[in-house]
Formats: structure tokens, C-alpha cells, sequence
């Protein structure tokens, strides 16, 4: 058997690859691929969120007027200015709490 030649593929001097590299760095072949960014879609809670609606946020103050002075009066009735985003239940328990 012959003896086989030497390939130059196999064997590649290293002048001629460090020739060869800025030319493949130039011309954008990745040698790594990017990381793609993860697309999040659950938020991240650290705490669960307070009640903003609590019951000193629900009565703000009394109401002081004459007609409000009469219903005191009269029908043993407090007259409170209260949150608009509670409802009849909400305001029934602040006025228990407070």
C-alpha cells in the first residue's frame, strides 16, 4: 500500500487559520448562539397584596351638616362620608370594626 498524502484539511497551519479568522468574524458566522429572552407571563409576586380597602379607609369622617345634625336628633342616626368603592356590606362592617 501506498502511503496516503497529507490531507490539508486535517492538518491546517496556524498562520493560515489566524488569517482566516477575522475574515469569518467580519463576515457575521456565529461561532455562539444568542440567548433569546424569556418572555415572562405570570408576575412576579413577592408579597400578596394588602386590602387598600380597609375599614379606616372605608368612613373617611362624619358628616356635619344641618340636615345630618337632625337625623342625629331625630333618629339616633350617624351620617358618614364613605369610600365610593364600598358597598352597603363593606361600610356595615367599618362601622362594627370602628
Amino acid at each position: 500500500m501506498a502511503p496516503a498524502k497529507a490531507d490539508s484539511t486535517k492538518k491546517s497551519d496556524p498562520k493560515a487559520h489566524a488569517l482566516k479568522t477575522p475574515k469569518v468574524v467580519k463576515s457575521g458566522v456565529a461561532t455562539f448562539k444568542k440567548k433569546t429572552k424569556k418572555i415572562r407571563t405570570k408576575p412576579r409576586i413577592s408579597a400578596p397584596p394588602r386590602n387598600k380597602l380597609d375599614h379606616y379607609q372605608i368612613l373617611k369622617y362624619p358628616l356635619t351638616t344641618e340636615s345630618a345634625m337632625k337625623k342625629i336628633g331625630d333618629n339616633n342616626t350617624l351620617v358618614f362620608i364613605v369610600d365610593i368603592r364600598a358597598d352597603k356590606k363593606k361600610i356595615k362592617d367599618a362601622v362594627k370594626k370602628m
